[in-house]
């Protein structure tokens, strides 16, 4: 494959008509499905200058720095996983889903974390997926952690040593996976898991689903992240069932006790099935408690509606026009990889972007839909990210392709990483790095 820059960058550099998306530019007054043609400079690892194509007085004052006309390729700023598994990744090998369904997963799942998540393991999966994740562009990531006991006391540990590793490549949330059924069983259970990420500087989450006094477990979850000042990141409604209606029950939870840190709730597939008056009393409600929204199409894809000889009937997928419509923050992520729940991906936001573009029609306008990769992630995880401006960290992605029809057409195209203006020279890790990890299970690569 072609390199976009004719030689490794490695540092000071004065980038020629870049084709970037005004909705990225920070202070931008262009339209949103703008693109927009610029010239950017580079200095010592941020970017000094930002200005139309043509017009740049930089070359002038630093007749020394290196010149690479982009010919119109596109540029983006390295880009904001907000929904991951880090601690599942890659287990499909050695514990694949019997029939690609939810309840298939979730037992294989919990099979295979009983047998084989020591602390070596998930350490050597995590590391592989964060090495995918930085050849590919990504810079911040936030990751669920399975956090029922006793895998809290190994995941949380090994999730502090990788968080603190890669701390200078990509930044890295933890956030806390148990079913809100376990505090009905184990009251006590709340405060140990609550105090744990804390302790670890990360977000407290749950699984909600219908069941007997939800309302009261939602606002047990909601004052002890008030309490601690933690923020809030649930998995919601992961259904097609209409009843399914956790997401509202959240909205008025976090309503009700006055909460004010950031609540994300993530995958509400069960909305798309309700009538069309109660999703959108649903919407009004999420709006109203300032909840954002991250949708993960390509596993909801895959999981949704599957029943073995039929062809599934709808996307899996939550409404997320409807939603950006009512200005709700939305997101799109990878969720899961190459484990039960998803048997594929990479922890490429590119491809992630292109798919969801796909399966939640994303287009006719493009808009400013990747925002939903960028900044508007960045905005729900509290993290400064995804923008293009001046004194901004030169985390660049740079493409062969010009627009958003090639880049959505060939999202595999040339495409050079830049960190602080120097060239990711990195390659994708080998799957024969995990064979050791699957074979000591009984599986075979």
């Amino acid at each position: 494959m072609q390199r976009v820059l004719p030689q490794v960058a490695t540092g000071d550099l004065h980038l020629l008509n870049a084709t970037v998306p005004a909705c990225l530019l920070a202070r931008s007054t262009s339209g949103a499905s703008d693109l927009v043609r610029t010239d950017l400079v580079i200095e010592g690892g941020r970017i000094s200058s930002i200005s139309p194509a043509g017009s740049s007085s930089k070359a002038s004052e630093t007749p020394g720095l290196p010149r690479h006309d982009l010919d119109g390729g596109l540029v983006l700023p390295t880009l904001v996983d907000m929904h991951t598994h880090l601690d599942k990744g890659h287990i499909s090998p050695r514990r694949p889903n019997p029939d690609g369904t939810f309840a298939g997963a979730l037992k294989t799942v919990g099979e295979d974390r009983i047998a084989a998540w020591t602390a070596e393991d998930v350490r050597a999966r995590m590391d592989f997926a964060l090495r995918s994740a930085f050849v590919h562009g990504t810079s911040h990531i936030r990751t669920h952690i399975d956090s029922l006991p006793p895998q809290d006391e190994i995941s949380w540990p090994v999730f502090c040593e990788v968080r603190d590793a890669w701390a200078d490549r990509i930044t890295l949330q933890g956030s806390c996976l148990f079913g809100v059924d376990r505090l009905a069983d184990f009251p006590e259970f709340l405060d140990s898991i609550a105090d744990r990420v804390q302790a670890a500087g990360g977000v407290l989450g749950a699984v909600t689903y219908m069941m007997p006094g939800l309302d009261g477990l939602l606002d047990r979850i909601v004052l002890a992240a008030k309490t601690r000042g933690l923020d809030l990141d649930f998995h919601v409604d992961e259904t097609k069932d209409p009843e399914a209606r956790s997401f509202e029950a959240i909205a008025r939870a976090v309503l009700r006790n006055g909460f004010d840190g950031k609540v994300v709730c993530g995958h509400c597939c069960s909305l798309a099935q309700q009538p069309e008056d109660e999703a959108d009393r649903t919407m009004d409600l999420v709006a109203q408690a300032g909840i954002g929204v991250v949708s993960l199409p390509m596993c909801n894809m895959y999981l949704q509606d599957r029943q073995l000889g039929r062809t599934p009937r709808w996307r899996g997928v939550t409404l997320l026009h409807e939603m950006k419509a009512r200005g709700i923050p939305v997101a799109v992520s990878s969720d899961n990889t190459r484990d039960p729940f998803y048997a594929y991906g990479d922890l490429d936001l590119i491809e992630v972007y292109t798919q969801a573009t796909r399966i939640l029609q994303l287009d006719h306008p493009v808009g400013d839909w990747i925002s939903s990769v960028s900044t508007q992630p960045a905005e729900m995880i509290g993290v400064d990210a995804g923008t293009l401006k001046v004194g901004g960290a030169a985390d660049l992605l740079l493409f062969t392709v010009r627009n958003w029809s090639e880049l959505l057409s060939r999202p595999r195209a040339a495409r050079e990483v830049l960190r602080k203006g120097i060239s990711v020279t990195e390659t994708l890790p080998d799957y024969r790095e995990l064979d050791p990890l699957m074979i000591e299970n009984g599986a075979r690569p």
